[in-house]
């Protein structure tokens, strides 16, 4: 049976006064029916761009998507017409958008915010939608639903506005979700509860959900896979198991090394991955890791190294995967 959503060889560019940007360069990965998968790394690496990418949202000019293909049961977003992919954005592909007081619209109240996509892909009316909204809030844990369907954007807290974003996007029952870092903001107590609303509707609706973040945390508790994005590309995927307990790529050790743990003493010093990330515009010969890396060889300088398999469902793009992990520590390597 064919995965709910395919993204292959996805890629997209922004064409600058500087030079070409190339935000997404060769993404592919499967999203399975009712799974959850983290998308995480570094700001700018092209999580968001490869979501937006989806929908057909990237801004043009300056962004444009140059090649790939996004199959959604069996057709192809990317070659479909503007009438066809509105219907699939809110409706059957829903967005949850970074900064949510920026996403709602400031003039609108929440109501007519939650029933416009109800109206239009649902052909409800305006009464059946509005009742709809009502139910809506309440499933996302929003109290008195029913006055607050009147109130403006910024008569909400930030978590509550997050609630909303995700009313908004679950409102036509969506098969896929695309959370853009879903509690940007928000406290750890608010946090934990937005992140337990989506899993609870993501299980009770059997919507697969992509969740995008640079919280490890989060994608250790919440999803089943895990894609570790690094200058476009994935550079390693696997199990949320598989892939923290045994990282095969320098940058997931990395970004794991580099997190506080409580079972280490209070006084153990972080340890940081040296460097910066590429320039996108002038990406560097080989693998783009290669300049931050304790484990490289000659080979990273020259040859960009494909994602290939450590085990059946693992997947590292590295040269030197069998000498990364836990295990093993640098000056083991460098000897």
């Amino acid at each position: 049976m064919a995965p709910l959503l395919q993204i292959k060889d996805l890629r997209t560019s922004f064409f600058t006064d500087d030079g070409v940007v190339r935000a997404v360069d060769g993404v592919t990965y499967d999203l399975e029916e009712g799974e959850t998968l983290g998308l995480v790394g570094e700001s700018g690496c092209g999580k968001s761009v490869s979501a937006l990418s989806i929908l057909r949202l990237i801004p043009t000019p300056p962004g444009k998507i140059v090649g790939g293909e996004v199959i959604f049961e069996g057709e192809d977003l990317l070659k479909v017409s503007e009438d066809e992919i509105r219907h699939v954005r809110g409706n059957q592909i829903a967005m949850v958008f970074q900064e949510p007081m920026t996403s709602l619209n400031p003039v609108l109240t929440i109501g007519r915010q939650l029933t416009e996509a109800l109206e239009l892909h649902l052909d409800m009316d305006q009464g059946a939608a509005l009742r709809r909204a009502v139910q809506l809030l309440e499933m996302v844990g929003i109290s008195d639903a029913q006055t607050r369907v009147s109130d403006y954007p910024h008569q909400f807290s930030g978590g509550m506005r997050q609630r909303v974003m995700i009313a908004m996007a679950l409102s036509c029952n969506p098969k896929v979700l695309l959370a853009d870092e879903p509690t940007t903001a928000l406290d750890v107590t608010i946090q934990a509860q937005v992140l337990e609303i989506l899993a609870r509707l993501s299980r009770e609706l059997g919507t697969a959900i992509i969740i995008i973040t640079h919280n490890l945390g989060v994608v250790a508790r919440y999803a089943d896979r895990v894609n570790v994005m690094y200058a476009g590309r994935i550079v390693e995927s696997g199990t949320a198991k598989e892939l923290y307990a045994n990282p095969r790529h320098p940058y997931t050790l990395g970004l794991l090394k580099s997190v506080p743990r409580l079972d280490q003493a209070r006084k153990t010093k972080l340890d940081p991955i040296e460097g910066v990330p590429p320039d996108l515009i002038n990406m560097p010969k080989g693998c783009s890791f290669y300049p931050r890396c304790s484990y490289r060889v000659d080979k990273c300088a020259q040859e960009t190294p494909p994602l290939a398999a450590v085990n059946e469902k693992h997947y590292a793009a590295c040269w030197e995967w069998q000498k990364v992990g836990f295990s093993r520590d640098r000056s083991e390597v460098t000897e």
